[in-house]
């Protein structure tokens, strides 16, 4: 008995200690039961000190101080090794939130994270009150949003309430994905084919034909955006950029992200500052897409290291 009470202690110390760390990250939870959370990205900060936008700004016209980054629950199916959130801590307590508690929360979270900067000098104070007021949901802060039951109810209130809503997702979930009506959906495309694939994503189980499935329906969408978003790891996925144009042809999405993976947040303990591709390499492998697909440049921001592909009309 005492050897099992000291598993269990282990467990709750190991549990309490990750949600302090996930709560020093800056992470704000709704609900006590639940590792559904909010944390304002780096580019909505930045906004309201008046030092520019993300180039989803640039791309789509999001006001970043506006904009409110949120998952319904940190579980994630995938593993993968260019990704900058902590996977390696685990929320204690989980239970699915109904939609409308997450909803009635987030004026109130998003307003605490930010409060620090209602006192700063540096502030933009038309841009802090819009803050309190946001317009554009990003269901894309960690974790893979279509592990969350409600995701579709919670979308749809989301779009009731006139925010626009980017939903990010792994497709690994195609069956939920298909409920799912947000403003612009985007799906990651990890690799080229299913070797790489298992390598650079590390599923838990094999989901390779379901993400593939997930691509190959974007185009399917009518009244909504689509998206696919290439995180280039060098050394890991960058070849064949062939392999990447099919899929991505298939696919019919509107748009196509390539981006130069970051060394930054948690990513640092798996990958090294080598594995960054420069902006001159995220070009030519766009280039390469282009040459093997009805794709052409939309856009280039060079402080993300990021090319968005605009399909062709057809």
């Amino acid at each position: 008995m005492g050897r099992r009470r000291s598993r269990t202690q282990e467990r709750g110390e190991g549990a309490e200690s990750s949600l302090l760390a996930l709560r020093k990250m800056g992470y704000q939870f709704f609900s006590p039961h639940s590792s559904a959370s909010l944390k304002p990205c780096m580019w909505c900060k930045r906004a309201i000190m008046g030092e520019g936008m993300c180039y989803k700004h640039q791309f789509y016209g999001i006001e970043s101080h506006r904009c409110v980054q949120l998952t319904p629950t940190l579980s994630c199916n995938h593993r993968c090794l260019f990704c900058w959130r902590s996977f390696e801590h685990t929320y204690p307590h989980e239970r699915d939130l109904e939609p409308q508690e997450i909803i009635e929360r987030i004026p109130f979270l998003q307003k605490k994270a930010l409060a620090g900067y209602k006192v700063s000098h540096r502030t933009d104070p038309v841009r802090y009150q819009e803050s309190l007021t946001p317009n554009q949901i990003a269901i894309s802060l960690s974790g893979e949003p279509t592990l969350y039951s409600q995701l579709p109810e919670l979308i749809d209130l989301l779009n009731m309430k006139e925010c626009t809503t980017f939903l990010v997702s792994n497709g690994t979930n195609p069956d939920m994905l298909r409920k799912c009506r947000p403003y612009q959906l985007y799906v990651s495309l990890v690799a080229p084919d299913q070797e790489t694939y298992h390598s650079v994503a590390r599923p838990l189980e094999d989901s390779y034909e379901n993400v593939l499935r997930s691509l190959s329906e974007l185009g399917d969408r009518k009244n909504q955006r689509t998206a696919i978003r290439v995180t280039l790891v060098s050394g890991l996925n960058g070849h064949n950029p062939e392999g990447y144009a099919r899929i991505i042809q298939d696919s019919g999405a509107d748009f196509v992200e390539i981006k130069g993976y970051m060394h930054v947040g948690y990513s640092q303990h798996r990958l090294t500052q080598d594995h960054m591709p420069l902006q001159d390499s995220v070009a030519l492998f766009s280039e390469s897409i282009m040459q093997h697909s009805d794709y052409s440049v939309f856009g280039v921001n060079e402080a993300s290291r990021v090319v968005c592909l605009r399909r062709e009309s057809p």
